[in-house]
Parts: C-alpha cells; structure tokens; sequence
C-alpha cells in the first residue's frame, strides 16, 4: 500500500506546476492560495462529518495545528509563488527537490535521528540528477543576468525549509491523539487565517477569476494537489518517514518534465537524458534498504 500511495502521490503533485501556471492572472497569489485551503478545508470538514469521522480535539493540540497550518498550508506557498517572480519554476522544483536533505538534517537536528547511509546517498543521487534535469534552465538564466535570481533560489530555499519542518510538526500534530484527517482539517483552516491576515495587510482584493483555465486549475489543486497530495504525503510521513517520504519531492519534478514536454514543448537536452536514470537510482537505493520502524502507530 504505502508503494502505491507513494507513486499516486508522485504523479498527483507532478502535475501540480502545470497547475499552477493556469492560476497567473487577475487574483493575487496569496487569495488564490487562500481559495485553495479554505475550499479544502471545508471540503475536508464536510466529508469528515457525513463520514461520522469527525472527532473533536482537545485546545492544546492546537499548538501544533496553528504551525502546521503555517508551514505547509500557508508561508512555504507565499514563499515559492514570491520566488516565481524572480526565478523559472523549473529551477524553483529543482531547489524543492532538496526538501529529502533538509528532512534528513532536521530529523537529525530535532529528533536527534541520524539520517541512513542509503538516505543519504539517494538523496544525493536524486538531486544531482535533478539539476541534470533543468540544467539549461539554470544557463538560459544565467545569460538573462542572475542578479535576482539569488533573490529567488533564497526565497525556494526558504520554502523547502520551511516545508520540511513541517514535516516533523505534523508528527507533533497526530501524537497528540488526534488522527490525520482531523488535524489536517484544522491546520488547513488556521492556514487559511493566517493567509487572510496576510492578504489583508497587503491589502490584495479578495477576488475570483470565474475563467475555465483558473476554476480548472483551481479544482485540480484542492482535488489532486491538496486533499489527496497533503493528506497521502503525510499518511507516509506516518508510515515511512519523513526522510523516505520527502523522496516523492525528488521525483515529482521528473513529472512535472514530462508534462512540459507534451503541453509545452520542453526539449530534452543530453544532460536531461543523463539526469533522469540518475533521479530513478536514488528511488532504488533509498527503498533498497531495510524498512525503518514507522514513526508513530
């Protein structure tokens, strides 16, 4: 089962970037990403309770959903649509992908989790064959002038972090007694406050863009993207790991590729053709090893 999740997981957010770029348009980034997790949410809330699952939680769990909610429903998005504006999205997925590394440290950092040789060195292996992968993108902006584009990775860089880190928070959300349902459904809505606040203090129009390119775009993100991508991806940060979940960010961008390549065109250069066996040896190697004690029951 958590190989299955893990592959619909892997084209589920592969899919996402081309998403994304279908959301560029009159709506702020911030509303379209509130719209989003607030949709999501209530979709969440809904089925919870015509399903009979939804249970109350206790207050003090809350002090795990509010950053939950922060880290992964909220400022990791407004960081990488900030970097979007300064750097290609193709080389934002490539600084994503380095969210397995970040995890592996953080667990090492908070946990006090040593991170597996095997982790590492698909991890590793991973990477690298994602920078083959968007190597051109990197030198066609290099020739454009990178004075922003260090602006842009920082900012990627930023949002990987904080994306990994709530990695580990979601742990500290579901060990408090509450299922992963139930807590993704309030971290959503603490989410969607604090991306309300953010817009308000901006002072972005709460707008909608009623075109079939963003009403699509905008079903295929709360479908696909949020309530089943988030919710699978952190069921096998449950089961697996946050060090071997984190790999599905290795892989997604390989998707997300292959899709350019039908829907836009991408052209595959020898280095992209080097990359990608290099991206599947890191998968092999990382699920090659003994299975790890699940992180929590």
């Amino acid at each position: 089962m958590p190989a299955l999740i893990f592959a619909g997981l892997v084209l589920a957010w592969g899919f996402t970037w081309f998403a994304l770029t279908l959301q560029v348009g009159p709506v702020p980034p911030e509303v379209s990403i509130l719209w989003r997790f607030l949709i999501s949410a209530a979709c969440l809330w809904g089925g919870l309770f015509l399903t009979g699952r939804l249970t109350p939680a206790p207050w003090s769990a809350h002090r795990w959903f509010a950053p939950l909610g922060a880290m992964l429903f909220s400022m990791n998005f407004l960081l990488f649509y900030t970097a979007a504006h300064f750097t290609p999205s193709g080389i934002i997925s490539v600084v994503f992908s380095m969210a397995t590394v970040f995890t592996a440290f953080n667990q090492w950092i908070f946990m006090k989790k040593k991170p597996t040789a095997r982790t590492l060195i698909g991890g590793v292996l991973g990477v690298i064959g994602i920078a083959l992968l968007f190597s051109e993108a990197f030198t066609e902006a290099e020739r454009e002038g990178s004075g922003m584009m260090l602006v842009g990775i920082g900012l990627s860089l930023a949002g990987t972090l904080v994306f990994s880190l709530g990695n580990l928070v979601s742990l500290k959300a579901t060990a408090t007694g509450t299922d992963l349902p139930n807590a993704a459904a309030r971290a959503m809505l603490w989410g969607s406050l604090f991306l309300a606040l953010f817009a308000l203090a901006r002072g972005a129009p709460f707008v909608f863009d009623w075109s079939p390119a963003y009403v699509g775009s905008l079903a295929y993100l709360i479908g696909p993207g949020t309530l089943f991508g988030l919710m699978a991806y952190l069921w096998l940060v449950g089961r697996i790991g946050p060090d071997r979940a984190a790999y599905a960010t290795v892989l997604f961008p390989v998707v997300a590729l292959c899709v350019s390549t039908v829907l836009e065109g991408y052209h595959w250069t020898p280095w992209a053709m080097a990359g990608l066996p290099l991206v599947l040896l890191g998968n092999v190697v990382i699920f090659s090893g003994p299975k790890e004690a699940p992180a929590r029951s």
